[in-house]
């Protein structure tokens, strides 16, 4: 069967590998249907991601069918229509038995250090797959796994009604956090360099916007939020200056939540924590979030339809990713697609 591989920075190859067959654990077979290009796959290929090993087929935003099932399988059946959790996890260390599996002492993320979904077939446990609504694309569908990490940041964030948020930047993670940001609070501040983004904001929710790089950030945070600081903000830019702007940015009691894994150095005023007494958290992959986000949208509050801008096939995996490489405006998401 056909994958994408990638051996080192930039270096992508097409390569033929074994189909996977049932084990005990792995005891699902999905043939896949589309995979999603997520930031983390971009970084892998260009080498600026932190934590993965190479050789590693890539893909963590996994949608197929499920092809074969082990004699213990109890919930899914063949033909069924699945989403994969990307996170494996050891479900006994600190982490797990508090959970918090997400960040298990021995995380195995597919697409990262483990083999992942840009391959024809994947085998995984049934416990890892989640049927998808009839009303969502495979396409589509990729745009779950996304969400659920938004989920995961405002969970972290104990996002409420009454808070002010500042989400500072506007990309798909950005845009995606807003969408599901704006079901639960409506005071929201995006801030991005792109007025184009911005203008985009605005008309998903975004209460107030801030081009970061014509107007003077600190002053419309103040302005936009009474005087005192936002009381959550959210770095989804991930950016050198971003973590001080936004420890600034925060008022008294706030929270301050980090998405990034770059392990470029920071420079930050611990005084800003301790006299504010901000919390400051990280928030990584998602715990058990596919059920939530699977429930958002059969309510009706979470609408994940047209989010695709372009598809390739698995096969010419290098063209997507030099389409990438041009930051074309017109890109939102790509997906790759398994009929070739």
């Amino acid at each position: 069967m056909k994958a994408v591989q990638i051996s080192g920075p930039r270096h992508l190859e097409i390569i033929d590998v074994e189909k996977p067959v049932l084990s005990e654990k792995n005891n699902i077979l999905v043939r896949m249907t589309a995979a999603g290009i997520c930031g983390s796959d971009v970084s892998i290929y260009q080498g600026t991601n932190a934590i993965v090993t190479y050789p590693r087929i890539i893909g963590h935003e996994m949608v197929g069918v499920v092809e074969e099932v082990g004699a213990d399988v109890m919930r899914l059946k063949v033909g069924d229509r699945v989403i994969v959790n990307q996170v494996s996890s050891c479900g006994h260390c600190y982490p797990c038995t508090h959970n918090r599996g997400n960040v298990c002492d021995d995380l195995k993320v597919r697409g990262v250090h483990i083999d992942g979904g840009f391959r024809e077939f994947i085998a995984v446990p049934e416990a890892d797959c989640y049927i998808l609504p009839d009303s969502l694309s495979d396409q589509d569908a990729v745009m779950i796994e996304p969400t659920t990490i938004a989920i995961q940041a405002c969970t972290r964030a104990n996002l409420c009604a009454e808070d002010m948020l500042l989400i500072c930047g506007s990309g798909a993670l950005g845009s995606t956090m807003l969408k599901i940001a704006h079901t639960i609070c409506d005071h929201i501040i995006v801030a991005d360099f792109s007025d184009a983004k911005l203008a985009e904001a605005r008309k998903r929710g975004a209460k107030y916007t801030i081009n970061v790089g014509t107007e003077d950030f600190y002053a419309k945070v103040l302005e936009y939020t009474h005087g005192r600081g936002t009381t959550v903000s959210i770095d989804c830019a991930s950016r050198k200056n971003s973590l001080m702007m936004l420890l600034q940015a925060t008022g008294s009691a706030g929270r301050v939540i980090l998405l990034g894994l770059t392990k470029a150095s920071m420079e930050i005023n611990p005084f800003l924590i301790t006299a504010k007494e901000l919390d400051v958290r990280g928030s990584r992959l998602q715990n058990h979030m596919f059920g939530k986000a699977i429930e958002m949208i059969e309510e009706g509050t979470l609408d994940l339809t047209n989010s695709v801008s372009h598809t390739f096939p698995l096969t010419k995996a290098q063209e997507a990713f030099d389409f990438i490489d041009s930051h074309d405006p017109s890109i939102r998401k790509i997906v790759l697609t398994f009929d070739f």
